[in-house]
């Protein structure tokens, strides 16, 4: 009689793929990275890695959306230094806006 280990329900990746999924929220780029990596260490040993996939899918929007929202604010304000350049110093109206320039 041969006594069988129990099998083992984990893989490769998975509990990486669920730390990458979770911390793809509050840190995109770092949870976009350990769920790549997950996903990598899971298809290497033949297996899904579905919290990995939605991980990466989550990490890339939100960093997309972060780098859209730095260049839209960075746009803004380059056209308010201009605005002030243009200006001069002091406070101003502009379109019924009190503009103050240093």
């Amino acid at each position: 009689m041969t006594v069988q280990p129990p099998a083992d329900t984990s893989y490769p990746g998975k509990t990486l793929g669920i730390i990458g999924l979770i911390a793809s929220v509050p840190f995109n780029v770092i949870g976009l990275i350990l769920s790549i990596v997950a996903l990598v260490q899971s298809k290497k040993a033949g297996y899904k890695n579905t919290p990995a996939v939605i991980g990466i899918i989550i990490g890339s929007v939100i960093t997309i959306a972060t780098v859209i929202v730095i260049i839209v604010l960075v746009g803004f304000a380059v056209a308010a230094i201009a605005n002030c350049g243009d200006l001069g110093p002091g406070v101003h109206q502009v379109n019924g806006v009190a503009v103050s320039c240093s």
